[in-house]
């Protein structure tokens, strides 16, 4: 699903991290609301899954990995789209707070 999308590794260099592993890890991340160094070690390294999430968003490939599961998951009849609901809070800030 997301492989079309990555970019190949590099033949020289340190080998990259698995990108299904460390895509793992950044779901735990978002979805838990952890810190990224509380991230658990069977993900790869918490440092390495921050900077490809980084990426993949300033190259536009984070917003393409979401649409395709999206569209994987409604195909399968995982998820209804009708019915979305987000769920939000806000509070007042300080005065003076920047």
């Amino acid at each position: 699903m997301m492989e079309p999308l990555l970019s190949k590794p590099a033949v020289t260099g340190r080998p990259r991290g698995n990108d299904r592993m460390v895509l793992n890890g950044i779901i735990y991340v978002l979805v838990s609301g952890c810190r990224w160094s509380e991230m658990p070690k069977t993900y790869g390294d918490d440092s390495t899954a921050n900077l490809r999430l980084r990426r993949w968003q300033e190259f536009g490939i984070w917003k393409k990995i979401l649409g395709r599961a999206i569209k994987s998951a409604h195909r399968q009849g995982k998820i209804n789209l009708e019915k979305i609901s987000i769920d939000s809070s806000s509070i007042p800030s300080k005065k003076g707070a920047t």
